[in-house]
């Protein structure tokens, strides 16, 4: 799998649970076990091995990801809000209504 080129307004925490993962721009490995610090600004493209069956990975993300093209020049974005819009309208899609997601806002 892969979740295309992008950069974060905030700093990511990341604890690799199951699975290997890295970024295309760098020659680490994640692994079970392994934290990645991500600073704010890094542009970069993870990359899910392609053996790796299942790759489980908690992200502690604040503020908004934004998605570049090649010259590094911002091609849009998500946030907590627009997050929770998708959220809405796939609950709605799959029947269990878009309210569904409140459960999950404090």
């Amino acid at each position: 799998g892969i979740l295309g080129r992008h950069r974060h307004s905030s700093p990511v925490h990341a604890l690799t649970l199951k699975g290997n993962w890295g970024y295309e721009e760098h020659d680490w490995n994640a692994g079970p076990g392994t934290y990645v610090f991500e600073p704010p600004g890094e542009t970069h493209t993870l990359l899910v091995n392609e053996d790796c069956e299942e790759m489980v990975t908690m992200f502690h993300v604040t503020g908004s990801l934004l998605y570049t093209n090649d010259q590094n020049e911002v091609i849009g974005f998500d946030d907590v809000f627009s997050k929770l819009e998708k959220a809405k309208q796939w609950y709605a899609e799959c029947g269990l209504g878009e309210d569904y997601v409140q459960q999950f806002v404090r």
